[in-house]
C-alpha cells in the first residue's frame, strides 16, 4: 500500500567530502534503523568496506565515520514521495531534496546514484538545478539479485578516481 513518506535522515557529509552517493529514498528498514542502507541484506556497506580493504562498519556511528574518512557524502534524491514500502517503481509525487547547502559546503567532485530510479529522478529533478551530471551505479538492494556481489564491487570502483 502506497504511503506518503518524508525523508528523516540527515545527509552525511563534511567539507572534505569529494563524492556524493545518492539513493532514492530511505527504505522502511533504513528509517527504522535511523541510517542509510539499513536492511541487513543490503550490500552497500559491504561493497564499500571491501573496496577500501577495511572491516565492515558495525553501527551507524561507525558507518558515518567510515564514509567521512573516505571523503564520501551520502544522501538521497528525494525529500518526500508516495511509495509502497521500498519499491522504487511505485514512487509517485516525488519532491527532490535541495542540494545547494551540501554542494556549497563540500568539495563534491562527482555524484553517483545507486540504482536506475535514483538516477532517473536525479536527472529529471536535480540536474537542472545542480548542473552536475550523475553517474549510475547498480543498486545494492537485496531486491537487485540479478547482479552478483563481484559485479557490484567492480562497478563501485568507479568512485575511486574521485577520491
Amino acid at each position: 500500500m502506497r504511503e506518503k513518506v518524508f525523508h528523516t535522515l540527515e545527509p552525511v557529509f563534511d567539507p572534505g567530502s569529494r563524492i556524493l552517493i545518492l539513493g532514492t529514498m530511505p527504505s522502511p528498514a533504513s528509517r527504522a534503523a535511523g541510517f542509510y542502507y539499513g536492511h541487513p541484506l543490503n550490500r552497500f556497506f559491504r561493497v564499500l568496506s571491501d573496496l577500501f580493504g577495511e572491516p565492515l562498519p558495525a553501527d551507524k556511528e561507525a558507518r558515518k565515520a567510515f564514509l567521512l574518512s573516505h571523503h564520501i557524502a551520502l544522501w538521497d534524491v528525494l525529500a518526500s514521495c508516495e511509495i509502497d514500502g521500498a519499491d522504487d517503481s511505485s514512487i509517485r509525487g516525488p519532491v527532490p531534496n535541495d542540494f545547494a547547502p551540501l554542494l556549497e559546503k563540500a568539495d563534491i567532485q562527482a555524484i553517483f546514484t545507486t540504482g536506475r530510479k535514483a538516477f532517473a529522478l536525479y536527472s529529471r529533478y536535480c540536474l537542472p538545478v545542480t548542473g552536475i551530471e550523475a553517474r549510475l551505479l547498480p543498486s545494492t538492494s537485496p531486491a537487485n539479485a540479478r547482479i552478483s556481489y563481484d559485479e557490484l564491487l567492480i562497478c563501485y570502483k568507479a568512485v575511486l578516481p574521485f577520491l
